[in-house]
């Protein structure tokens, strides 16, 4: 981990804990608690039902012929959740490894490559898409708001980086194959096959227009599905919104946690967005800040056995390499 990373997740962590302690840990731990079992059951569920909708979404973008089924997409996605919440790891290295774990359930290191490459930037418009819809909502219900002209220029110029970048991985650039050729070598003991293969993959994906819009589709559903994960979660806590404003809030976390993507699981971030948004619409500092606990905890709850599962399989692999190596010497 970089030092920049270091000091982002230091910082994040820092700045979450004093969040609590200002307004009381015992009071955000109350509210915490009221959500109880059979809340926190739920809201597990209903997270397994959106990172399967991801995996879909991962899924639907590469052609029936190089892949035999979803488990290696669900499986790789839900990896992906587990190394970006729970680890101090940017998003980009909870992609990684979500794309290792894939290619060990059994897809090829080039498939691996390209689909994670346009999967992740569908997911990137879903995610801005949904912070669009959250920003309309708050203007409709408060147009006062201080933030909303620098959050619309934000939406605004994070779209045109978005697009220069599918630019970029359509046209190609040498920096970016060579970087997806190192990581598919280390996903897949297949190989790639000839140079450019990863480029030719991920050209040949943006010509399938309708896996790509069925992509964004299923990743722009995910992320309202997580608007009504929060929506639930706080009736279960006794403090009901409306859909609509659950939306605008989770809209614009949504973009808060997009231009803190350098920041591990955006620690300290999404405490501070959930006070600031939750009080345009009533709810209380405690129960915000419960509210980001508790996604943090079913993080850990959804993350921690996939990572455990996916380091027995490394080390399955391993053995393997090793056996086949000494079978080799001999």
């Amino acid at each position: 981990m970089k030092l920049a990373g270091i000091v982002a997740l230091l910082l994040g962590l820092l700045a979450g804990t004093l969040l609590i302690a200002h307004y009381g840990v015992a009071s955000v731990g109350e509210a915490l608690l009221t959500i109880g079992w059979t809340g926190f059951l739920v809201i597990i569920l209903l997270h397994l039902a959106i990172l399967f909708l991801c995996g879909i979404a991962w899924f639907v973008l590469v052609p029936p012929a190089e892949r035999a089924g979803p488990w290696p997409f669900v499986w790789g996605r839900l990896v992906r959740e587990g190394g970006s919440e729970i680890l101090p790891l940017s998003q980009i290295g909870g992609l990684v490894m979500g794309g290792r774990a894939a290619a060990l359930a059994g897809l090829s290191g080039r498939v691996t490559a390209a689909s994670s490459v346009v999967d992740a930037t569908m997911e990137l418009l879903g995610q801005l898409a949904f912070a669009a819809l959250g920003l309309a909502i708050l203007i409709a219900l408060h147009p006062e708001a201080p933030f909303i002209t620098a959050t619309a220029l934000t939406l605004v110029g994070a779209l045109v980086v978005v697009m220069l970048f599918i630019g970029v991985q359509r046209r190609g650039f040498v920096l970016l194959e060579r970087v997806a050729e190192r990581l598919s070598r280390q996903w897949s003991a297949t190989g790639i096959g000839a140079p450019g293969a990863i480029q030719e993959s991920i050209r040949r994906t943006y010509e399938r227009h309708g896996r790509l819009l069925a992509g964004f589709l299923l990743h722009l559903l995910a992320w309202i599905a997580g608007a009504f994960e929060a929506w639930v979660a706080l009736r279960f806590m006794g403090s009901p919104l409306s859909v609509g404003a659950v939306i605008a809030i989770e809209g614009l976390l949504a973009a808060a946690r997009g231009i803190a993507f350098a920041v591990p699981a955006a620690l300290g971030i999404q405490e501070g967005a959930y006070v600031v948004l939750g009080a345009l619409f009533g709810l209380p500092p405690d129960t915000a800040l419960a509210l980001s606990l508790l996604k943090r905890a079913r993080g850990l709850a959804l993350g921690v056995p996939p990572l455990l599962l996916w380091q027995i399989a490394e080390g399955r692999q391993l053995l393997r390499r090793r056996k086949a190596a000494s079978e080799v010497r001999n």
